[in-house]
Formats: C-alpha cells, sequence, structure tokens
C-alpha cells in the first residue's frame, strides 16, 4: 500500500478521469516512465565515463582509427582521379 496526501489524490483523480483510466493505471504508468527515464540517465552517464576514460578518436590497440580512415580515402580518391586519368574522363 501506498500513502499518498489529500492533495495528490485529488491530483491524482482529476488526471485519470481526463484520460479515462484508474487510478492505479496512472501509478503504473507513472512508476514506469520514472524508473524507464532513471534506467537512461544511468545508462548515459556509463556513456560519458566510458568516453571520459577513452575520448573518441584517440588511439588505442587498434592504432588511430580516425586517422587511418582519412589516409584510406585519401588513397580511395588518388586511385579513382588516376583510373579517371587513364580512361581519359578528367575534368
Amino acid at each position: 500500500m501506498v500513502q499518498l496526501t489529500d492533495d495528490l489524490v485529488v491530483a491524482l483523480d482529476r488526471h485519470a478521469a481526463r484520460f479515462g483510466k484508474s487510478r492505479s493505471a496512472v501509478i503504473r504508468e507513472a512508476l514506469e516512465d520514472f524508473l524507464a527515464s532513471t534506467r537512461e540517465a544511468e545508462i548515459a552517464a556509463q556513456l560519458v565515463a566510458g568516453y571520459s576514460q577513452v575520448p573518441q578518436g584517440a588511439g588505442d590497440e587498434w592504432g588511430n582509427l580516425t586517422e587511418q580512415g582519412r589516409q584510406a580515402t585519401e588513397r580511395t580518391l588518388r586511385r579513382l582521379d588516376a583510373e579517371e586519368d587513364a580512361a581519359g574522363l578528367s575534368w
């Protein structure tokens, strides 16, 4: 059993009537929303902590993936330019 103040009961009844729901349904939905938002906040905090420990773009055992991606893009663009030149398609 949950104890509520008289003011909360009045507000709860108004809300329930407005949406055609029972008190229990409104309380259940409010609790589900609260627990879901609390869980989302916990996950967000864990993500922030993780990125604080290992910032995005920082090198790790795989190396600097940002730089590797940039270099791969440059190589691909140079190769495509060379293919277009060889085919006489240069602009």
